[in-house]
């Protein structure tokens, strides 16, 4: 009997210790320089189309209302990093194809220094092609079958974790997926708030069923919508054919050719509290899509 009870307490010292890592997990912050705040924008004309050559004189940004210094400014055709995140779970079963195929009109898109890194996302999170400039893919991409529960949460959360560690200044994660979270240990907050903090801007793509008019794939169409608002990034809807090959020459283009200002926030208390951001630019008819805001660190 005194054998049971001690064997019950080991059982139970293992499933209180898996509680609290996955309790840890959810808790994780990536780490980042928090004493410079980057922004990438976007800036279009009412056509849609690429704004080049504003002077950084036209440029000013605000931190909850507060004008901030402006310490550094680049509008040339920077390297950008991207992690591509391919939705392979079960409700893609008859899409993988097709996401595939986007994921490869991306590739063949950059440039010479640019970079970028495959990971497809089901129940777990997993490195399909690690950061390379090359058109050339490994079989495993092409094995590709979709299966198991959905970590898009998670997914956003890992690439975030993984442009953390990447030199470029410009970052970005094109996420295909139908948008239905259904097994991630982090919450959308928790991914937004990542993303955020390493400055990646979110593509995301709609891969659900062009004939889906369900109340699920409108809801799961504005989480999608969400993560692209948020970092200053856009939505595409459901691709196919000469439309997503435009759509996503349009976003390779506008990675290319986004300004990058960056400051020194004059809030410098650490309180873990949100802080809204706006960019402006002094020239009238101009669309500018930049992230809205991001988490102070906490002591």
């Amino acid at each position: 009997m005194k054998r049971a009870h001690l064997i019950l307490l080991a059982i139970l010292s293992i499933l209180i210790f898996h509680v609290t890592s996955d309790a840890q997990n959810d808790d994780e912050v990536i780490s980042v320089d928090s004493s410079i705040v980057v922004m990438n924008a976007t800036i279009t004309d009412a056509s849609g189309k690429a704004v080049e050559g504003l002077n950084r004189k036209l440029f000013k940004v605000f931190e909850d209302g507060v004008e901030q210094e402006i310490v550094m400014f680049a509008s040339e055709e920077t390297p950008f990093a991207a992690v591509i995140l391919l939705d392979t779970s079960g409700s893609m079963e008859q899409r993988v194809t097709l996401a595939r195929s986007a994921a490869i009109q991306f590739l063949s898109g950059l440039r010479r220094d640019d970079n970028a890194a495959i990971y497809n996302f089901d129940s777990k999170v997993k490195l399909v092609q690690d950061f390379s400039n090359s058109r050339d893919l490994r079989e495993q991409f092409f094995d590709l079958k979709a299966d198991g529960m959905t970590a898009l949460n998670d997914a956003i959360y890992k690439a975030a974790e993984v442009l953390s560690k990447r030199e470029e200044k410009r970052r970005a994660i094109i996420v295909l997926s139908d948008g239905a979270d259904t097994f991630s240990s982090k919450s959308a907050d928790k991914a937004l708030q990542a993303a955020s903090a390493v400055n990646a801007t979110i593509y995301t793509v709609d891969m659900s069923p062009i004939n889906d008019n369900s109340r699920g794939r409108i809801q799961n169409q504005g989480v999608l919508k969400n993560f692209a608002e948020k970092t200053g990034g856009k939505f595409v809807a459901t691709p196919g054919g000469v439309a997503m090959r435009d759509a996503f020459k349009r976003i390779v283009e506008e990675l290319g050719v986004q300004y990058t200002v960056a400051f020194h926030p004059a809030n410098t208390k650490k309180d873990g509290k949100w802080r809204n951001l706006e960019l402006r630019v002094a020239r009238p008819n101009l669309m500018i899509r930049a992230r809205n805001g991001y988490k102070a660190p906490k002591n």
